[in-house]
């Protein structure tokens, strides 16, 4: 009895682990089971999400390519490709490759064992030569004369082999796209084992060039990062972003692609159907897009055609709003060859890699630094003048500008102003010929308020590779000086945006984003919640006064016509020295001069931003920069239309 009882005992425990294992694990053994029994395959992509300006317009779409796919099936053979390759080219034209024909004739002639001597074969035996030994000798034998017996077919046949036996055994390969409708549909009616056809996505830029470089290139899975993407579940031969925003939003612009069960007859049946990734929408308005740079290239052709400017080339802007650090357009615009040509190269990625002299427009946050530290206060004024420290040359501003104060010093552009407050930072007062002592601190104290309002810093924009600028690591006390009227340290284009923006906003501190939302057919994915990731830390009468500073420079200062004035506009003209390198020998042999321009408008409660820049616009010792406007031209023109526009 007890016997009879223990079987039941051990039958029950049995039978409820197959139920437990039923109703818990089931589905991932009969997973595991059917992935055993039956081959899948997925389609070879699906489309991307689109990428759409903000008012919902088409900027980046998708197109469909007939394309021929191989793959191979477990019980195929070496002879059954073969087989397969010369069906394939009996149908579709490919490109011959010649690499591919020494292998193919080996493959189709006793595998080139008769271009072997007996003696070397012998030697094979006795392992003084080796597998690798023979196969040289056979590929050094194969002759012209040999491989002329391959006519057309054999040649596009042993192409297609080749590119069916490329890279892993069991992935998918393309063997050709963009076929004809004839082709497509020939091949279907072959029902050539192992080969589909099937759509394959190509990006479309609807508006050309205009900003392709900062949507980026898609393209394989690079080595380096394979282990990576196969943790993500990607296969090998899936297409990814591989720059800027098609890189940085991959997550949400990549598709689903089609999972198809292979039939016994090699016909495929859909199980699971894909779908296309989310759409990513941008906060670029195209409109103003596309006439910032016709704006860009008109102002830098008239440019060129003024004296001494040999080595200008290039323009840069970015315009946007304060409140929330979104870009509504941003472009570089670099001249290739000559004016009559007027050939123009997008170098949009500049604006985040690239840093330059800036100059002046750096004075709001030297100000900013004087009242931190309490060097001036609201209304300190001093008669401006020039500073001269004991082993340095004179510094002046650019003219005598009388009794300046915080505003008018922005206003008129005082750099004596400002060589003050650097001074007082190191706890001295000026007094001619002195010797200023200087430490790494002085300079520290400068950049971390700098660094508050975006300039020295990663500003965090939504596009991979950004750059900051070079920060100077000499201490001297000129350099000081010159680090306080943005004459030492660089600074990238898109940290000049972050900076005008943090004083249009009253200190608050944005993200400059390019992505407005992420979205699908259902609706919003992803919504941008422009954060304020940092604060500048100063008292709200003194931000106030930095944009009351603006005003005052584009009323009556050297910021007068920057942006029309029934806009309530605020503005800061830069003017730096910079050197370049003529003739590449790695030594900067000639000075020239570059100019900038930040503003926002209206000035107490901004709507849009702006930031200008014109590197080394002209030669500085035989142009007088005071004719040259093109930030002037570039910034009038393209607020005017913003403001129009709405």
């Amino acid at each position: 009895m007890k016997k009879y009882l223990f079987l039941i005992l051990i039958f029950s425990i049995f039978m409820g682990r197959v139920f437990y294992i039923n109703m818990h694990n089931g589905e991932e053994y009969h997973a595991m089971l059917d992935k055993k029994t039956n081959t899948y395959v997925y389609g070879s992509s699906a489309p991307r999400g689109r990428i759409l300006d903000r008012n919902g317009k088409v900027l980046v779409d998708n197109v469909g390519i007939k394309t021929v796919f191989y793959t191979k099936l477990k019980s195929i053979t070496k002879d059954d490709e073969i087989e397969i390759a010369y069906k394939l080219a009996q149908i579709i034209n490919v490109e011959v490759n010649e690499e591919s024909l020494k292998p193919f004739w080996l493959l189709t002639h006793n595998n080139g064992d008769d271009l072997i001597t007996n003696e070397e074969w012998e030697l094979y035996e006795m392992r003084k030569l080796s597998s690798k030994d023979l196969r040289k000798l056979k590929y050094e034998r194969i002759t012209d004369e040999l491989l002329s017996s391959l006519n057309d077919l054999d040649k596009e046949s042993a192409t297609i082999y080749n590119l069916m036996n490329k890279g892993y055994s069991y992935s998918k390969k393309e063997i050709v796209r963009n076929i004809t409708d004839e082709e497509y549909s020939s091949i279907v009616d072959s029902n050539i084992e192992g080969i589909t056809t099937e759509l394959t996505w190509e990006r479309e830029y609807i508006y050309g060039d205009t900003l392709k470089d900062i949507f980026g290139n898609i393209g394989s899975i690079p080595k380096d990062l394979k282990d990576e993407y196969l943790k993500k579940g990607y296969e090998l031969n899936d297409i990814v972003g591989l720059s800027y925003l098609e890189l940085e939003y991959e997550d949400y612009l990549k598709g689903k692609k089609d999972l198809y069960k292979v039939n016994s007859d090699n016909t495929l049946t859909l199980v699971e159907e894909g779908s296309q990734g989310n759409d990513l929408v941008l906060s670029i308005d195209i409109d103003v897009q596309l006439n910032l740079e016709n704006i860009l290239k008109e102002n830098i052709i008239n440019a060129k055609k003024r004296k001494n400017t040999d080595y200008f080339s290039e323009s840069y802007s970015i315009v946007g709003s304060p409140k929330t650090g979104e870009i509504i357009a941003m472009s570089g615009q670099k001249l290739v060859g000559s004016i009559e040509d007027a050939q123009f190269k997008s170098v949009n990625t500049n604006l985040i890699t690239n840093s330059y002299t800036v100059g002046s427009v750096v004075k709001m946050a030297t100000i900013s630094t004087g009242y931190k530290y309490g060097v001036i206060d609201i209304g300190s004024s001093v008669n401006d003048g020039c500073i001269k420290l004991e082993h340095v040359p004179i510094k002046c501003s650019y003219k005598r500008l009388g009794k300046v104060n915080d505003l008018t010093a922005i206003s008129k552009s005082s750099n004596y102003y400002q060589f003050n407050i650097a001074i007082g930072l190191t706890g001295y007062k000026y007094k001619y010929n002195m010797n200023l002592p200087t430490t790494p601190a002085d300079f520290e104290k400068f950049r971390g308020i700098f660094r508050e309002y975006g300039l020295g810093s990663i500003t965090g924009i939504d596009l991979p590779n950004e750059k900051t600028g070079i920060t100077g690591n000499l201490t001297q006390s000129d350099l000081l000086l010159n680090l306080s009227i943005g004459q030492y340290d660089t600074y990238t284009p898109i940290e000049l945006f972050q900076y005008v923006n943090t004083i249009g906003s009253s200190g608050d501190k944005r993200k400059p984003q390019v992505m407005k939302q992420i979205v699908n057919k259902d609706g919003i994915v992803l919504n941008n919640d422009y954060k304020i990731i940092d604060k500048v830390s100063l008292d709200e009468k003194y931000l106030q006064r930095l944009k009351e500073a603006m005003n005052l420079a584009t009323k009556s200062g050297t910021a007068r016509n920057y942006i029309d004035s029934k806009y309530s506009p605020a503005g800061k003209t830069g003017t730096s020295e910079t050197f370049i390198d003529t003739n590449n020998d790695g030594i900067m042999d000639t000075k020239t001069t570059s100019i900038a321009f930040v503003g926002f408008a209206p000035f107490d409660n901004p709507e849009y931003s702006i930031i200008v820049l014109a590197p080394n616009i002209y030669v500085s010792k035989e142009y007088n920069y005071s004719k040259v406007y093109i930030t002037r031209y570039i910034s009038s023109s393209i607020t005017n239309f913003l403001f129009e526009k709405q």
